[in-house]
């Protein structure tokens, strides 16, 4: 599926996902809801254009960045969207981001504007950040007396479809985050392709993402998937923990359930120790960021009845492309090529693989970045004319499941012999006491590369003999030289705030 053949040259996103529903005569319908207030398409179309108009007075142009540091809810929608309805980019970020992360993103982001939370951000962090970046800064009371006291645009901006619409910087499993530039036309894409084909969505359902909306994957969670169509999104500015979470399915009962691996298992821990929880408003379930070990699944499924539609999807993709969905889920995979991309299987000299042979996977779609931001070579690595090197291996099964093998830097050689780190991992999470591993390489005395296992125990389990009792397990389900050489019992494993797992801060340590 590609834009050109069917959205016109002159296309707004914000207008599409926003200011259509009040010309459509959906204004009352609800579009938001919080804990605190419910805010209609229509009064969402009032405050993304009076944001609009603010960014205007404040001299802010099409093309200029505004970086936004918020928590989840009215306002973060108010000025994502505003901001591409007044042609400017939309740059969201983690709002617990650490400050010398942050000093680093806004040097690379270069915006005019920082719209942030003093609640999750302190002042002095914002402050000394901007002595090398030099940008406005509008606190959220201030972008909310902006907000209220601007006079609203009449219209959205007439951008070009093709034309820049908001950055996304990754989540950093290696180490640096990369500024990911997507088009006006790109939600619009993953609308018609995950939204549609595999979600379903329709204007009667209620979204609620674990996923914050700076992260890609919740950003198309709570808010374009649910606006393509006129849906309502349930936002939360806490943390997501299970408590937390539990309380926000019960009070707003939404019926689209998005996850991640980790929280589906810190979920389970919980209910598995008795708090409660109820699920029965919740028509389909879905996870990415990692790979959903089957167990997990099947657990899962028991508890609540549902199945979990695990898929693959990245920053640069926009979101997902692969997927399980409806009538075609097979445990422990990512699903099948989402209708409107193509996926490729490669080995290291570019060939497509036979089935169950793992390589490097490849997608094609017109939700791809643009580019990487102030990144010209690695924007040459990842990007191969129209297909993107994800940067994951995968293997197919004859029925065209891909399964997931780790990423391309996490693959181990152990003895002349690719290990793959998911399958290891899918092993030990089977394990009654634990909750959630790690698997990274490590080299012996003798300087020959073997799996590490870290693992993080559910509550009460007692640390005294469970390595020997996890590598004996290992042996029972693995070959010998994919089993665990050492196996280190952690309290939490590192991971980024979009809950992917920090490998490199493993291997750092297994040194």
């Amino acid at each position: 599926m590609r834009a050109a053949d069917h959205l016109p040259d002159q296309f707004n996103a914000a207008s599409w996902f926003v200011g259509r529903h009040v010309a459509e005569g959906r204004g009352g319908d609800v579009a938001i809801v919080t804990d605190s207030e419910r805010v209609s398409y229509g009064d969402l179309d009032r405050r993304v254009r009076a944001f609009a108009g603010a960014l205007r007075d404040a001299g802010i142009h099409a093309g200029d960045r505004v970086a936004l540091v918020l928590p989840d809810g009215p306002l973060f929608a108010a000025a994502f969207w505003g901001a591409i309805a007044a042609g400017a980019v939309a740059a969201p970020l983690n709002p617990v981001i650490l400050p010398e992360k942050l000093r680093a993103i806004l040097a690379d982001c270069d915006p005019r504007l920082l719209v942030f939370d003093r609640e999750l951000v302190d002042g002095a962090a914002i402050a000394n950040a901007n002595e090398s970046v030099r940008c406005a800064a509008w606190d959220a009371p201030e972008a909310g007396a902006r907000l209220a006291a601007g006079k609203p645009i009449p219209d959205y901006a007439a951008t070009h479809r093709d034309a820049f619409a908001f950055f996304l910087y990754s989540s950093g499993t290696t180490g640096e985050p990369k500024g990911v530039v997507h088009l006006q036309h790109d939600m619009w894409i993953c609308a018609r392709t995950y939204g549609e084909a595999v979600l379903g969505i329709r204007p009667s359902d209620r979204c609620f993402s674990v996923a914050k909306l700076f992260f890609a994957y919740g950003l198309g969670n709570a808010q374009y998937f649910p606006f393509d169509v006129g849906a309502s999104t349930v936002l939360f500015r806490g943390r997501p923990t299970p408590d937390a979470v539990f309380e926000q399915v019960r009070r707003h009962r939404p019926t689209l359930f998005f996850g991640v691996p980790t929280a589906y298992g810190h979920m389970l821990a919980a209910m598995e120790r008795g708090i409660a929880s109820d699920f029965s408003s919740v028509r389909a379930c879905a996870s990415a960021g990692e790979a959903l070990p089957a167990s997990l699944f099947e657990r899962w499924r028991e508890r609540t009845g549902l199945e979990i539609w695990d898929g693959i999807g990245s920053t640069e993709a926009c979101h997902m492309f692969i997927s399980n969905r409806p009538g075609a889920v097979r445990p422990g995979s990512s699903g099948r090529p989402v209708e409107g991309y193509a996926a490729r299987i490669v080995n290291e000299a570019g060939g497509e693989t036979a089935p169950e042979e793992i390589g490097d996977l490849l997608v094609r779609g017109d939700s791809l970045m643009a580019l990487y931001w102030n990144k010209h070579e690695a924007t040459k690595a990842t990007l191969a004319g129209e297909w993107l090197r994800t940067g994951d291996k995968y293997r197919r099964d004859a029925d065209g499941f891909y399964w997931h093998a780790g990423r391309s830097d996490d693959m181990l050689k152990v003895g002349g012999i690719w290990v793959s780190p998911v399958e290891v991992e899918a092993a030990l999470v089977s394990h009654p006491s634990v909750l959630e591993c790690a698997v990274v390489g490590r080299r012996d005395s003798d300087g020959l590369v073997k799996p590490h296992a870290f693992v993080a125990a559910r509550p009460g389990t007692p640390a005294e003999g469970l390595p020997e009792a996890l590598r004996a397990f290992a042996k029972e389900r693995l070959e010998p030289y994919k089993c665990p050489r050492w196996v280190t019992i952690v309290a939490e494993l590192p991971k980024t705030a979009t809950g992917k797992i920090q490998r490199f801060r493993l291997r750092e340590s297994a040194l």
